[in-house]
């Protein structure tokens, strides 16, 4: 093969090969459905610690992510056994924290059942509260319990949802079961009075506002057919951008 046909063809396999899709730096999201414009951060007067599973973590519409976007001074730690992570345990055994977990169960107190003078008890004077969240399938979700010891004795907390979830692009186990993002801004309307979080600023619904944008931009794309075609690939970038950038512990 001569020199001018070797270049035609190397030309020729450039111009056939996959189009990877550039990555938002911070949503990881196609630029066409990035949603960061959208993020308005906000300190819900408690830390949260969302502890993201490595499956989640790959999903671009992870709302784990979403929310750490949006709330100041939370954490996005990925794993599935924390017994041995150096951040969580320097977390849990800060003595100016008060560590609780979101987490359903009949271990778990009732925000939605509790008097305000109950509620006003949940943190101890002088401490911050330091909500722990599985960002996971149910099924990841209970393994990262039986796994991490050192999550087993935190106190848990949760919530009964008064109206089905809003995760129209994501099929859930029931209509009920809330995204991670809707179990954080339910948690804060429950309990933001109690860490000093003014709930009638309604800034906690900057929570749902990107994530209604997000579900709103992924269904129009379906409708549009923007996000089939399967030869715009962006799995290299995606691998590349959680490889991470840094963001996530």
């Amino acid at each position: 093969m001569d020199v001018q046909s070797y270049l035609a063809k190397k030309e020729k396999l450039k111009s056939e090969a996959p189009v990877y899709r550039e990555l938002c730096d911070d949503c990881v999201q196609p630029k066409f459905s990035c949603y960061c414009e959208h993020v308005k951060k906000f300190d819900p007067g408690m830390d949260v610690v969302i502890l993201i599973h490595p499956i989640e973590l790959r999903r671009r519409i992870a709302t784990g992510r979403m929310s750490h976007l949006v709330l100041k001074n939370s954490y996005l730690i990925r794993g599935q056994d924390y017994s041995d992570n150096l951040l969580v345990n320097q977390l849990l055994q800060d003595p100016t924290r008060h560590c609780m977990m979101l987490y359903p169960g009949k271990n778990s107190a009732n925000l939605s059942e509790m008097e305000p003078q109950e509620k006003a008890t949940l943190v101890p004077e002088g401490k911050r509260l330091t909500l722990f969240v599985i960002d996971g399938t149910w099924a990841t979700a209970v393994k990262t319990i039986r796994q991490s010891l050192n999550l087993q004795a935190i106190p848990r907390i949760c919530f009964s949802p008064d109206k089905p979830s809003n995760f129209r692009v994501r099929k859930q186990p029931k209509d009920f079961c809330y995204s991670t993002i809707e179990a954080i801004h339910q948690t804060i309307e429950l309990a933001g009075d109690v860490v000093g979080f003014d709930v009638n600023s309604r800034r906690h619904d900057d929570l749902l506002y990107v994530f209604e944008k997000m579900v709103e931009r992924q269904i129009e794309c379906a409708q549009s057919g923007e996000a089939k075609p399967r030869h715009l690939r962006y799995s290299r970038d995606l691998k590349r951008k959680l490889g991470l950038t840094g963001k996530v512990f």
